[in-house]
């Protein structure tokens, strides 16, 4: 399990990369940045097979193409682009108070699985959690007193936002039970299959985006200053090989050694790392709400860690 806790942690830490890419590619569109991450994630993934993915895709049955499509879609495309639409027109942070729950949406779909801590046990962790969560959509209130929409367009964008949290937790917890049920595939080579999906469902999208919109593309906004393509591809190249390809493989490895109840909190480790890497780039110290909410959220987690080694049949559990 502590194995699957390490994974966990070092794949939040390359996820966290996802959170300050944007802020080097402000001159192109969110579906630009998805379309080109996730193509750049199944270049590289069928780059990494390489004579072993002909092979790979010969055994692959009905059920997973299927379950594969729609990971690709829910865990990837449709939850970035329901995302970037919540921050749109909800602002970032009715968003993040949004997408805040999914380590609780995670663990309580988690509880009838097998190996899962019963809820009653997990009560004060989870409350840790939840006090973390709160104090850093306080401070994003606090400092961020919305975008001035109209009352129907925020709306949509709160709607989009809790289709994001719907997704990656169907996604999350979908994912660990197929891999759990199916172990005739590595965690690697599900990986590598997962970012071939997603490269070319993201190659479909972009050529029918292309194709609908190209007297936009080549209008005005296709000469707006800023739009270096060089940048582009290669921060995309990065943040498919770090979060798409190491840390989707990390994460299943995680998936498959720890239970639902707590593989869904240590989504969190995502949250920490997306801050301190933000830190690290405004060149700022973190404020005080901040700085109570990291410390919440570490308790919490590990408090959890800790409750399941101790459930973990033949611990040893102190007097």
């Amino acid at each position: 399990m502590w194995q699957g806790v390490l994974c966990g942690l070092l794949a939040g830490a390359l996820w966290g990369m996802v959170f300050i890419a944007p802020e080097f590619l402000r001159a192109f569109t969110p579906l630009e940045m998805a379309c080109g991450r996730y193509i750049a994630y199944g270049l590289i993934a069928a780059a990494l097979m390489s004579t072993r993915l002909l092979p790979l895709l010969r055994r692959l049955d009905r059920a997973d193409i299927s379950a594969m499509v729609k990971h690709a879609l829910a865990g990837n495309i449709v939850y970035y682009m329901l995302l970037a639409l919540g921050v749109k027109f909800a602002g970032v942070a009715a968003t993040s108070l949004i997408i805040g729950v999914l380590p609780i949406s995670v663990t309580l779909m988690g509880q009838k699985d097998h190996g899962a801590v019963p809820l009653k046990q997990l009560t004060w962790p989870l409350l840790l959690v939840a006090a973390g969560i709160a104090c850093i959509n306080l401070d994003v209130f606090t400092h961020d007193a919305g975008n001035g929409l109209p009352l129907g367009q925020k709306l949509f964008g709160v709607s989009c936002a809790a289709g994001a949290l719907a997704c990656w937790t169907w996604y999350s917890v979908d994912n660990t039970r197929y891999l759990k049920r199916n172990p005739h595939f590595s965690s690697g080579e599900w990986s590598a299959l997962y970012g071939v999906s997603s490269g070319l469902i993201a190659l479909v999208i972009a050529l029918a985006a292309l194709a609908l919109f190209l007297g936009d593309v080549t209008g005005a906004a296709a000469q707006a200053s800023g739009r270096d393509w060089t940048l582009f591809w290669t921060v995309n190249g990065i943040i498919a090989l770090g979060a798409s390809a190491i840390g989707n493989h990390l994460w299943n490895v995680a998936s498959r050694k720890v239970p639902l109840t707590l593989s869904g909190q240590l989504i969190l480790f995502e949250t920490l790392f997306a801050l301190l890497y933000g830190f690290i780039y405004k060149q700022q110290w973190p404020r005080g709400l901040e700085i109570a909410a990291m410390a919440l959220l570490v308790a919490g987690v590990m408090w959890s860690v800790r409750i399941h080694a101790l459930d973990e049949p033949g611990a040893a559990h102190a007097d």
